[in-house]
C-alpha cells in the first residue's frame, strides 16, 4: 500500500522488487523461498479520499489489520517473512505481529533516513508513515483534535489487539539524517545513544557503527530481531527514486557492508538474536529510473542473507 505516505506509487513497490528478481536472488542463500503474493490492494483504489484527521485513515487501517494477520501466520522457528512495501506505515502491522509472536524481547533495527517516531501532534505532515514507531510502541497522542484522538485509539487497538507493544528502548536507528524536532526530543528522552545518524557513520565509519547497533540491541536485552530497511536510507545518487529522498545517505558499499556484518552476526554460532522478519519499504517505481532502486534493495537483501564477494577468510 502507499496511502500512508505523501506521494503515490509506493504501492507498486512489491511488483518492482519482484521484477528485480527478489525470489531468485535470495534463493541460493536460504533453504527455500516462495512468494506469498499481495496481501491486499486497498491502496490501489483510485477513489480514495484523504478525509479528516490522519490521512486515508480507514484505508490504511484496513490494510494494517490484514497485514498483521498475514505476518503473524508467517512467523515461525524456521520461517522468516520478508515483507515488501509499500510505504513504511505497513510496519505498524508487522512489528506488533512479531512482538506478539513470542515472549522473548523483540529488538528493531530501523535503517532509515527518518526516525518515523512522531505522534499525531508532533507530525508536520499528518502522514501515517512518519508515526510508525510511536504507534508500535503504543505511545499516547495529545492531539487537540477529537477526530485524531479517536483514530489513534482505533489504530493502537487494531494493530495490537492483545495490547502487547514494542519497548521503545529496544529500537536502534541507523542512517538518520532528517529528524523532526518532536522526534529528536522523544529519542533523547528515551535512549539517545540508540540513534545512529549519518554524522556518526561519517565520523566513525559504517563498520564500527554496524557493530555498535548490534551491541546496543544486545545491551537493551533483545533476543529476537526485526530489520526494517527504508530505501531512502541510501543516497539518492544510487537510489534515485523513493518517496522521501534526502541527500547524504549510505553509499553502495556502506549499505552492503552493513548487510554483510548483520549476516555474520546473525549466522554465527553465538548469534545474539534470532532474525524474525525483514521489511523493505518505500520503493517507488513511478519515480524510478530503470528500476535502479528496487534492484539495489534486492542486492542489499541478498547480502543480508549471505551473498559475498568471496568466501570469508578462515
Amino acid at each position: 500500500m502507499g496511502l500512508g505516505g505523501q506521494r503515490r506509487g509506493a504501492s507498486l513497490g512489491p511488483d518492482a522488487l519482484r521484477l528485480a528478481g527478489i525470489v531468485e536472488n535470495i534463493a541460493p542463500y536460504v533453504e527455500s523461498v516462495f512468494d506469498g503474493g499481495d496481501v491486499c490492494e486497498t491502496s490501489n483504489q483510485p477513489g480514495a479520499v484523504r478525509g479528516d484527521g490522519l490521512g486515508f485513515f480507514d484505508e490504511v487501517l484496513g490494510n494494517l489489520v490484514e497485514v498483521h494477520q498475514t505476518v503473524a501466520s508467517a512467523i515461525g522457528p524456521k520461517s522468516v517473512p520478508v515483507v515488501l512495501g509499500g510505504d513504511h506505515s505497513i510496519e505498524m502491522a508487522t512489528i506488533p505481529a512479531a512482538v506478539a509472536a513470542s515472549s522473548e524481547p523483540l529488538g528493531v533495527l530501523w535503517i532509515d533516513a527518518h526516525a518515523d517516531f512522531n505522534t499525531p501532534e508532533t507530525s508536520p505532515s499528518g502522514n501515517l508513515h512518519g508515526m510508525v514507531l510511536a504507534a508500535v510502541c503504543g505511545l499516547a497522542s495529545s492531539s487537540d483534535s477529537d477526530v485524531v484522538q479517536a483514530q489513534w485509539q482505533r489504530l493502537l487497538k487494531g494493530i495490537a489487539p492483545t495490547g502487547k507493544f514494542l519497548d521503545p528502548k529496544r529500537i536502534v536507528w541507523l542512517g538518520l539524517r532528517d529528524v523532526d524536532q518532536g522526534e529528536a526530543e522523544r529519542i533523547s528522552a528515551t535512549e539517545a545513544s540508540n540513534a545512529i545518524s549519518m554524522h556518526e557513520i561519517d565520523r566513525y565509519g559504517i563498520g564500527a557503527m554496524a557493530e555498535r547497533a548490534i551491541d546496543r540491541l544486545k545491551q537493551v536485552g533483545a533476543k529476537r530481531l526485526w530489520i526494517s530497511f527504508d530505501a531512502d536510507v541510501l543516497d539518492p545518487q544510487i537510489a534515485p527514486r523513493t518517496g522521501t529522498r534526502v541527500r547524504g545517505g549510505l553509499s553502495y558499499r556502506e549499505a552492503h557492508l552493513l548487510a554483510e556484518i548483520l549476516h555474520e552476526s546473525l549466522r554465527s554460532d553465538e548469534a545474539p538474536f534470532e532474525l524474525v522478519g525483514v521489511k523493505i519499504a518505500e520503493v517507488n517505481p513511478i519515480l524510478d529510473q530503470q528500476n535502479a532502486t528496487a534492484t539495489l534493495c534486492v542486492e542489499w537483501l541478498s547480502s543480508l542473507f549471505g551473498k559475498r564477494i568471496l568466501p570469508p577468510w578462515e
